[in-house]
């Protein structure tokens, strides 16, 4: 028997680190040459106050936290899509319910073959598991085609019981921990974001606070850390808002495809006992 066909993983560990060192380095730049952009600034001076109705000066003014938060932003965004599209992939091409539907009929008329290519032609890690499960179902149903050495290693029912069993859980072995890869990258920033965020608006808060000691408040000092404690929670929150709602998809996603793939070793597994 061929090896179990493995959907493909999303970003591997070096890539997924270089892909987060990339971030840092675009929100870096993003910092200095977008929102730092001297037209961004009256008297062309990103020292100066931020032109009125200029965002992007607005956001340069929240200090050395944003480069950071942008960082975290586009890690979130970069492991959405990625995440998006394996399990894009990892679906397949129809729906998991029909898929299913279509297995079982193939079943009830042992039609192996057919199953296999609906297997072949759905793709996905749906698809593998069963295509594995399905595969191994036939074999252990041609026992009169195989020589005495082969039948000894196939002695009863429940011994081929058993075999069906192991080899679909290592075929869903292979491919559950593809579904939930780098999820534990979008539930970390979740919190990181919300942090950094809250130490960027600490530290605007103490420069307000540090303006208004003075005997006479300095206005434009004061108005810097305003900005800059309220752009830093922006920023933190709605990067740590989009990772907790990706996340939560991307679970109820990979809880529903469990699941799809549990109703199908179930079907195989039943339909052998019944059957052999």
């Amino acid at each position: 028997m061929d090896k179990n066909q493995k959907t493909a993983g999303g970003f591997s560990a070096i890539i997924s680190f270089l892909a987060i060192a990339l971030a840092l380095i675009a929100g870096i730049l993003i910092y200095k040459f977008i929102f730092g952009d001297p037209n961004n600034f009256v008297d062309k001076n990103p020292e100066a106050e931020p032109i009125e109705g200029n965002l992007l000066g607005v956001i340069y003014k929240g200090g050395f936290i944003v480069p950071g938060l942008v960082a975290v932003n586009l890690i979130v965004l970069i492991f959405t899509i990625e995440r998006l599209v394996t399990l894009m992939l990892a679906n397949g091409k129809g729906k998991a319910n029909q898929f299913i539907e279509k297995i079982k009929e193939f079943m009830s008329a042992k039609d192996f073959d057919g199953a296999i290519a609906a297997c072949d032609e759905q793709r996905g890690s749906l698809a593998n598991v069963v295509r594995a499960g399905l595969v191994k179902y036939q074999m252990m149903t041609k026992d009169a085609h195989m020589d005495k050495e082969q039948k000894d290693a196939h002695m009863d029912k429940e011994q081929k019981l058993e075999a069906l069993k192991k080899e679909l859980e290592e075929a869903t072995s292979l491919e559950l921990p593809m579904l939930s890869k780098n999820l534990p990258v979008l539930s970390t920033t979740a919190s990181i974001s919300t942090l950094i965020g809250l130490i960027g608006t600490v530290l605007g808060m103490i420069r307000s606070f540090a303006a208004m000691s003075q005997g006479a408040p300095d206005t434009a000092e004061l108005s810097t850390g305003i900005s800059e404690a309220l752009i830093n929670t922006a920023f933190g929150i709605s990067g740590s808002t989009i990772a907790i709602i990706a996340f939560g998809f991307f679970s109820t996603k990979i809880d529903a495809m469990t699941y799809g793939i549990d109703e199908a070793s179930f079907t195989i597994v039943q339909d052998f006992a019944a059957n052999n």
